[in-house]
């Protein structure tokens, strides 16, 4: 009797979410840390995870690597809550499934500051080269953004406004991976979600005030080294 082929994924036309995604990329970091994926197959499988639009085209990526019955549920999305106390500037976007950017420095430099639109999810690679992310005078487009950073035999900083608090769930191996948020943090102001691997690089960060030299009146700013 032929093997009957895989049964389809019954929501596999569904559109992926940063959620969905995010568990993917948690999934490939356990898998290179304890060896089951080599840091090539890392990247590969990785890129295809960034690149993917919807569940079908998720959940290949990790077939061989979830053990049945312990994939993570899919969480439902949650209701924002009003921007309109925060001490840095929030605007929702149009459409929150397009609010993502992806930044690639190999063998160079790149950085964003001023008055730029932080995306909901920010993708960095630093690939013997490096990134420097100041939010300082930048718009959140959301109350938590990620910014997945990768930083290979490079580094990120990312500074965030004062108020602004930062999780760090990142891991370094060979390298440095803290994010710190500000000293005095605003429960109306965003909150940045740092995840990602430091592989014989560094991420990490400091405020806004401490970059730059001076206190700012009110609420002010951070950064990560």
């Amino acid at each position: 009797m032929e093997n009957l082929p895989d049964r389809p994924h019954p929501h596999a036309h569904l559109r992926a979410s940063d959620t969905d995604r995010d568990q993917v990329v948690d999934v490939l970091r356990d898998a290179l840390m304890s060896g089951r994926l080599s840091q090539d197959e890392h990247a590969e499988r990785l890129e295809q995870t960034l690149q993917a639009r919807t569940l079908g085209e998720l959940e290949p990526i990790t077939r061989d690597l979830v053990v049945p019955g312990q994939a993570a549920p899919v969480p439902l999305p949650v209701a924002q809550p009003s921007v309109s106390n925060s001490p840095v500037p929030i605007e929702e976007p149009a459409d929150p499934s397009q609010s993502f950017d992806t930044m690639v420095a190999i063998f160079g430099g790149g950085e964003r500051t001023g008055r730029w639109r932080v995306k909901r999810r920010t993708n960095a690679f630093a690939v013997f080269g490096g990134h420097d992310l100041d939010m300082t005078n930048a718009v959140f487009e959301g109350r938590e953004v990620t910014i997945w950073a990768f930083a290979v035999f490079g580094g990120i900083d990312i500074t965030v406004p004062e108020g602004v608090t930062v999780r760090n769930e990142g891991v370094g191996i060979f390298g440095g991976f803290g994010a710190r948020g500000s000293d005095d943090p605003d429960p109306n102001a965003p909150t940045v979600v740092v995840k990602g691997l430091a592989l014989f690089g560094g991420v990490g960060g400091q405020s806004s005030a401490k970059r730059h030299g001076k206190k700012n009146k009110g609420k002010g700013h951070h950064e990560l080294h």
